[in-house]
């Protein structure tokens, strides 16, 4: 989300705008991590917390 944010805030066009948008928002969204981490005492991000495989979504064969 925050990544989407930024590039339309900054209405980036081609590879570098775009890539340096994604680097921007990936940032923002690993600070925002690490503090809900911090302030609740737990990970965000474990092995008892992902999916093995998408849900609702197709597999391309």
């Amino acid at each position: 989300m925050s990544t989407t944010e930024i590039t339309k805030n900054r209405d980036a066009k081609g590879f570098n705008e775009l890539s340096k948008a994604a680097k921007d928002g990936g940032d923002v969204a690993g600070i925002a991590r690490n503090k809900l981490e911090k302030e609740s005492g737990k990970k965000v991000v474990s092995k008892h917390n992902y999916l093995e495989e998408p849900q609702n979504k197709k597999l391309i064969e």
